[in-house]
């Protein structure tokens, strides 16, 4: 299943990833990539999907990710220490059935699909990226969550030996980031297992991550090792750092602007032109009724 959301991306905003567009090279990758991923009936049509993105060379050397660095090419320099095998995610909390899942056990029973999203950096800058993964909801599901269940919080990976920058006092860790619970059963949420038709690479949150389109890309936590539904607002690792600049919601909205500059424009990686910023990155039509009511300056 090929999803382009939003619909009105346009040709001008988006780079060519020349080795995605190479049939012969992407069949040897997706034909990697199926034995872990469990594609079945959608790979026919990833190998025959015509995608213009930001090139992989950017979206993969180009990153926020702290635990490895806070300069953009020092996830790629330094995440190659990072063990995505074994891993496991602990799902617990108002739920009814716990659970403990192995990453292959993910993999097996969650299949993929190609979701195109574009990623708004709060930095104001933006990507277009065809992810691998499948919704939040369908995991959630499978814990059926308790009435009191109101919001979900995510924990990433705490191990400064795989992770360097944790060594360092950068944030309060491990990185953790919540939702609310109408936002992470939405089917626009969803929980990432791959780009480009191969495996996370560790830089890009490896080997499981949450991507949310319509907020700033902190929300979307990498290297995700427990999720745990809760009955009242759980703490975010930005605003628990800097509250007056990282609110719980993080919702692109151009409107408001980050206290050290404006969120009006962003700038395309690999482009030099600025483009305006849309009102939730674009998904408004899909979710601005979540939000109906809340004075989104106030709950930025």
């Amino acid at each position: 299943m090929l999803i382009r959301r939003p619909p009105d991306i346009p040709s001008s905003e988006i780079t060519d990833e020349s080795a995605y567009l190479k049939r012969r090279e992407f069949m040897q990758t997706a034909g990697g990539i199926a034995a872990g991923l469990a594609l079945g009936p959608l790979l026919p049509k990833l190998l025959n999907a015509q995608t213009e993105t930001t090139p992989y060379e950017a979206v993969t050397t180009y990153n926020n990710f702290y635990e490895f660095g806070t300069g953009k090419g020092d996830p790629e320099k330094n995440a190659h220490t990072l063990r995505t095998r074994p891993w496991t995610v602990t799902v617990e909390g108002e739920v009814n059935k716990p659970k403990v899942y192995d990453i292959e056990d993910i993999l097996q029973r969650f299949p993929a699909e190609e979701r195109i999203y574009r990623l708004r950096c709060v930095e104001a800058w933006s990507m277009v990226i065809p992810w691998l993964g499948f919704s939040l909801r369908d995991l959630l599901a499978e814990v059926e969550p308790t009435s009191q269940a109101r919001y979900v919080a995510f924990e990433t990976l705490y191990d400064p030996q795989q992770m360097p920058g944790q060594r360092r006092a950068v944030l309060d860790w491990p990185y953790v980031e919540g939702l609310r619970m109408d936002e992470a059963m939405h089917p626009l949420t969803i929980l990432s297992v791959g780009l480009y038709g191969r495996m996370l690479p560790n830089q890009n949150g490896a080997p499981i991550r949450l991507v949310v389109p319509w907020k700033y890309g902190f929300k979307s936590i990498k290297s995700i090792v427990k999720i745990r539904l809760v009955e009242e607002q759980p703490p975010t690792s930005w605003n628990i750092s800097i509250p007056h600049e990282y609110g719980f919601y993080a919702n692109v909205n151009p409107e408001v602007d980050h206290p050290r500059w404006s969120q009006a424009r962003e700038r395309p990686i690999g482009k030099f032109r600025r483009i305006p910023t849309q009102m939730f990155n674009g998904y408004g039509e899909e979710v601005a009724s979540l939000y109906s009511g809340m004075d989104l300056r106030r709950f930025y």
